[in-house]
């Protein structure tokens, strides 16, 4: 005659097998799920870096995030040169109110100096049109800080003389959020200087 007791006996012993089985079985899923994270960083560790020109080690991440960076730097700069150094009496006041969009205090202060100056009186009063010919940019990038020179090459239409100028210009580059149409490409030109400004030459 089986007990209530011997019941009880085999429904516990049940239980504690049921328990084990589930901390087995948890412990190994544990240990699968560590393993496969442990291959998988090794993997992307293997991967996912790359070898700079002086040998130094460069996550492919920031490879793609300094590439797309200078791409869209070089598109903001010509942009800007093209908005703020071709204008003529018809489109000045839009072009330049476009490139304030793209630079800081810097370049409104030379907006303001060039007005103050007479440069757009005489744009106006002699009817000139001033065409960018050509815009190149090189950046250089240190210890977080992207400076830029750019050589912009245009020429100054007076009706029967057209005079050529190169224009070496300087100054630095910040992200910051993008304002469509505004400023596109989400950086802004600071500490903007025009270096040098030289005659190439004189058409009659």
């Amino acid at each position: 005659m089986k007990t209530p007791y011997k019941n009880i006996y085999n429904v516990l012993k049940l239980n504690r097998f049921i328990v084990l089985a589930v901390v087995v079985c948890a412990l190994l899923s544990s240990t699968f799920s560590i393993w496969m994270v442990f291959n998988t960083n090794q993997k992307a560790l293997n991967s996912a870096f790359a070898i700079n020109t002086d040998g130094s080690i460069i996550p492919l991440k920031l490879v793609t995030q300094k590439e797309n960076f200078r791409v869209e730097a070089l598109a903001h700069l010509e942009l800007f040169n093209n908005y703020f150094y071709n204008i003529d009496a018809s489109n000045y006041e839009r072009n330049l109110e476009k490139a304030l969009w793209l630079g800081n205090s810097s370049v409104d202060n030379l907006y303001r100096q060039k007005k103050a100056d007479g440069v757009y009186n005489r744009l106006l009063q002699y009817s000139l049109v001033q065409k960018v010919l050509s815009i190149g940019s090189q950046i250089e990038e240190k210890n977080g800080v992207y400076t830029f020179r750019t050589v912009t090459v245009f020429e100054i239409n007076r009706g029967s003389i057209t005079d050529t100028y190169e224009l070496v210009s300087t100054g630095n580059l910040i992200a910051v959020d993008r304002n469509f149409p505004n400023n596109p490409h989400g950086l802004l030109i600071t500490n903007y200087f025009e270096k040098s400004l030289k005659k190439l030459n004189d058409e009659n």
